[in-house]
């Protein structure tokens, strides 16, 4: 047992901590100053795979198409076959277009299913950036609701730098949440991942090492300097790898202060668990331990010696121990949700505040999952991985169970 003088002043240490990462992130959040203009906005090929149908998919693509770049833009939908079901609502979206006398410089690419050792995404990538005409190609995720401007500021965030390789766009669920499955969904996104991304690019000038890859765009020079996208064959994360890449080669990674919307509404906690599975699988490979993971191992050290602390003195009768070690779990669920609300995310209902305090509970379940089960389903896809958490070499990619 840990005695009283040493339990009170390990809690209150754990405090300060927690208020210190508090700060980092919140002035973090609120300082992302705009990039400068351009004079001339160049040529961007926009490519979005879509695989099954994400919430709220017609608005995305709807957005998609609304893009306000202020230059000349081709978007790519890419699909698995004509089978998808998402397929008919984007040659409806394009053919309402048309008969609005609008401009449509859009086109759908059928790229077939990932061949072994490659994600569906980076093969609908690949595919894509085959098919792209203009000088830098962007990707976006299907489930990415763009406003008019992220667009321009992403390639602005790009160009302002002539180390830059690629820029990209963090990400905020802003959905008011349905389920306790979209809660948790909001808190991973804004309370704890997002956050201590901008934090950390803010610590590095707006840089990073690796991507995350839910919309950005790149140079071709800088494609073709790592050897083109298939270089991240065999990854299971193959954005961050890229980025990782780029790094190496001395590119530069920037983020763009311009959030961008990723829509999430109903999911169950059955439908939520496996993501965060995946999330769990995404960051053991893809994710650099030092400058990111290490202040989520710390946030999550801190939240158990918390508990381990507060449980003991409880049964002992030391209420002012109890009491303070106790607050430190309290503060980490308060610091989500603070986080959540700054990075634009709905204020969470009160009947809700509990989410945070159960994803640390259950963390030590999920990473448990990820090392004795090397499996991960990801849109309609269950991938085997290796000891490292990256693809398997007989991993093509199978259509999932569920």
């Amino acid at each position: 047992m840990i005695p009283h003088f040493w339990s009170v002043l390990l809690s209150a240490a754990w405090l300060y901590w927690i208020w210190r990462a508090y700060r980092w992130q919140r002035l973090a959040v609120g300082r992302r100053p705009p990039p400068p203009t351009l004079e001339r906005y160049p040529s961007l090929s926009v490519v979005r795979p879509i695989k099954g149908l994400d919430t709220g998919i017609e608005e995305n693509i709807r957005a998609a198409l609304d893009h306000g770049y202020p230059g000349e833009v081709e978007t790519l939908f890419v699909f698995d076959d004509a089978r998808e079901p998402a397929l008919p609502l984007v040659e409806k979206a394009l053919a309402k277009r048309k008969r609005a006398g609008q401009t449509v410089d859009a086109g759908i690419i059928l790229c077939g299913p990932p061949p072994a050792r490659r994600t569906g995404k980076l093969n609908a990538m690949i595919a894509g950036f085959r098919e792209a005409h203009n000088e830098l190609i962007a990707f976006v995720d299907s489930d990415v609701r763009q406003d008019r401007d992220a667009l321009k500021i992403l390639v602005e965030t790009l160009l302002a730098s002539d180390r830059a390789g690629v820029a990209f766009a963090p990400v905020v669920a802003t959905e008011p949440p349905i389920t306790i499955g979209d809660v948790g969904y909001a808190l991973m996104i804004n309370g704890l991942y997002e956050p201590t991304a901008i934090a950390t690019a803010d610590r590095f000038g707006g840089e990073l090492p690796f991507i995350m890859g839910e919309f950005m765009v790149f140079k071709r020079e800088a494609v073709a300097a790592i050897g083109g996208l298939e270089t991240a064959e065999g990854q299971l994360v193959d954005d961050m790898f890229l980025g990782l890449r780029l790094y190496e080669r001395g590119y530069r990674n920037r983020m763009s202060p311009h959030p961008v919307a990723v829509v999430q509404q109903g999911a169950s906690i059955g439908e939520f668990l496996p993501v965060l599975v995946r999330w769990i699988a995404f960051s053991r490979s893809g994710l650099p331990a030092r400058s990111f993971k290490l202040h989520h191992w710390l946030i999550g050290t801190a939240f158990w010696t918390g508990l381990i602390l507060a449980l003991p003195a409880a049964a002992d009768g030391r209420v002012f121990a109890a009491v303070l070690a106790g607050l430190i779990p309290g503060s980490i669920a308060l610091m989500m949700n603070e986080l959540h609300h700054r990075m634009g995310g709905a204020r969470l209902p009160l009947k809700y505040s509990w989410v945070a305090l159960a994803l640390w509970l259950v963390a030590p379940l999920i990473y448990a999952r990820v090392f004795t089960v090397r499996e991960v389903d990801w849109r309609g896809r269950r991938y085997r991985l290796d000891t490292e958490a990256r693809l398997a070499p007989e991993s093509h990619g199978g259509r999932s169970a569920r």
